[in-house]
């Protein structure tokens, strides 16, 4: 079996970390008013869940579940394209960190 090397619920792994970091940032522009940490579960079919890393409020009053990754595997790629279809009332956004030779910072995609 492939172990995933996946935390805790609630702890945060290194990328993560560094994006909450970026959300501190935002916060103090005042771009976003609120961020929390694995803030909600949402059900995607019987037995299947899936857990935003960040939820993020915008000065707008918006909500936007944000997901952080280093690297793509296709089945979070499939789940957050079905939370995007399911809760169309959310907007979904996946941020991966760029290396430095590609201009560092944060590479943005929605959904």
């Amino acid at each position: 079996m492939l172990a995933l090397g996946r935390l805790p619920p609630g702890q945060m792994n290194p990328t993560e970390e560094a994006y909450a970091a970026q959300l501190e940032l935002e916060k103090h522009a005042g771009l976003i008013t609120w961020y929390a940490f694995e803030p909600i579960k949402l059900r995607l079919g019987k037995n299947t869940f899936y857990t935003p890393d960040f939820g993020v409020r915008l000065v707008s009053g918006e909500l936007e579940f944000r997901e952080v990754k280093g690297f793509w595997r296709d089945d979070a790629r499939v789940k957050i394209k079905n939370a995007a279809y399911l809760y169309p009332i959310f907007r979904f956004v996946a941020v991966t960190k760029q290396k430095k030779p590609e201009g560092g910072g944060w590479r943005r995609e929605e959904f």
